[in-house]
């Protein structure tokens, strides 16, 4: 019986599966099995898989029903004392799992191991560092101010927690694993790994492309973290609710410009301002601004232009920044810089 479970959700991931498998084959730590779940693709993900002669592998398709129902059939198939999630998009630096397994082992109480991440785009190009955020033990409170996990293939988590907090709420993707990191971090400590090892790739046809879908989910999955959260930790959720919309705001700014960007940025940068004023002092204020500008009047081809000239202009990484991870004082009224 394999010591590690590694389970990967597959939905039309022809371009990327194959890539996302050889980061998994060539880890350091071998005693490991692979479940993919193919989540009723139509393209060549099953014939690409079908392929693969390795032991450890095993495969199962179903009619499409999303992330979160592929993730929990996998939990049904595996066999593992420790579980790892990875999207079929993803990849994997090779010490990622020996690293994240030393780190459980050296910390019996840990229940889940976590890593940093770094974003690549379609490509498989380094696209931007990810938050590096490095929070041991009881972790409950950061993680309700924010994801700082930042994605579904990062942990490994011992099967003995899941089984305990229950598994995916099927109903929340793509956020069902913050609310599965929140359920977990209220009974069991974090442990991480201070280097990067997970690479999360950025697409336009990703899940959390779809800012309108993450902006519901994730509020739904704040609603449901602070109606169980203590009354001294209530004044968080301002804060998280803060961070939420900037992120999105950023996602919808994101990638290749489209002008119908324009006036779902507008709304989500208006909110996150609600809850962080101290944002309309910085200068991301107005790249932002002048970002929503030029999607809303400018051709496609202006746009594209104005982006080849002015790119550092153009570059809203820097609003990431303003993402408040330092535990705030509860007597601030709203978001510090």
């Amino acid at each position: 019986m394999a010591l590690i479970s590694v389970i990967i959700p597959a939905y039309n991931a022809e371009n990327t599966i194959q890539e996302t498998l050889k980061s998994v084959f060539k880890q350091t730590f071998t005693d490991f099995e692979v479940i993919v779940i193919d989540d009723g693709s139509q393209d060549a993900t099953v014939e690409l898989i079908s392929n693969i002669n390795d032991p450890r592998f095993r495969f199962f398709s179903y009619s499409n029903s999303g992330q979160g129902a592929s993730r929990n059939r996998g939990l049904s198939h595996a066999n593992g004392e420790y579980i790892a999630f990875l999207d079929a998009d993803d990849l994997w630096t090779y010490d990622k799992l020996e690293a994240q397994l030393a780190a459980l082992q050296a910390h019996p109480e840990a229940g889940v191991a976590y890593s940093w991440s770094d974003c690549i785009d379609e490509n498989s190009e380094f696209l931007r560092r990810g938050g590096h955020l490095t929070v041991n033990g009881n972790v409950y409170t950061n993680l309700l101010l924010v994801n700082f996990l930042e994605n579904g293939s990062n942990p490994l988590i011992r099967r003995s927690a899941i089984d305990e907090v229950g598994d995916f709420d099927e109903s929340l993707p793509p956020a069902e694993d913050w609310d599965l990191y929140l359920r977990l971090a209220a009974r069991y400590s974090f442990v991480a790994v201070d280097r990067p090892q997970v690479l999360y790739r950025v697409s336009d046809r990703s899940m959390s492309a779809n800012v309108k879908k993450l902006e519901k989910v994730s509020l739904q999955v704040l609603d449901r973290a602070f109606n169980c959260a203590p009354s001294s930790l209530q004044y968080l959720k301002n804060f998280s609710l803060g961070n939420v919309y900037k992120y999105l705001t950023f996602k919808a700014l994101e990638g290749k410009p489209e002008r119908h960007q324009a006036l779902i940025a507008l709304r989500l940068f208006g909110l996150a301002l609600k809850y962080d004023k101290n944002l309309l002092k910085t200068r991301v204020f107005w790249k932002v601004l002048y970002k929503i500008a030029i999607l809303s009047t400018l051709s496609k081809h202006s746009i594209n232009s104005i982006e080849k000239h002015f790119l550092n202009l153009q570059s809203l990484t820097p609003l990431l920044g303003y993402i408040t991870t330092d535990i705030p004082n509860p007597q601030n009224s709203y978001l510090k810089i």
